[in-house]
């Protein structure tokens, strides 16, 4: 086992601090009898990438910026959605590498399947403005936020 935590992971793992977190932790898990936890599709191993799909959220004066570590992908591979008119979704996909019949696997750490990522995004958000750009790996996605407009104060004299 790696000490290096994998970007679509091995295993499930959970992160307790973490409310995008979609994992599910079963207690019954590795008893011989079955868990209707263990049933749920979210728990199989290739739908551990959902959970460790690593994301940083920076809010600047000017923007929101988000900056996704997705190694080995293309820009191809990777979808940056606006749905519902204020949730921001990055999904994307590894596939399997082909095994061609003569080939023998000594070690196999870099496991396959799909990630979904999933952010509500504040009013202040200019959706129609979102932009995507990648580069060695790292996605980044700017949301523009729109200006905040200080309320005009209007002094009134007090008479008497």
């Amino acid at each position: 086992m790696s000490l290096i935590p994998s970007f679509f992971g091995n295993g499930r793992r959970s992160n307790v601090f973490d409310p995008f977190s979609l994992d599910i932790w079963d207690p019954f898990e590795g008893f011989p009898f079955s868990s209707a936890v263990s049933d749920l599709p979210i728990s199989s191993g290739e739908t551990t990438a959902v959970a460790n799909a690593r994301i940083d959220w920076k809010e600047t004066p000017e923007a929101h910026l988000f900056k996704v570590d997705v190694p080995g992908l293309k820009k191809e591979e990777v979808k940056v959605e606006v749905e519902d008119g204020n949730i921001l979704q990055i999904s994307g996909e590894r596939n399997k590498e082909k095994e061609e019949k003569n080939d023998k696997w000594h070690r196999v750490e870099r496991s396959s399947g799909k990630f979904i990522r999933r952010f509500r995004l504040p009013e202040n958000a200019k959706l129609e403005r979102v932009k995507a750009a990648m580069e060695n790996g790292v996605l980044t996605v700017t949301v523009p936020k729109e200006e905040v407009k200080k309320p005009e104060v209007k002094s009134i004299h007090i008479s008497g």
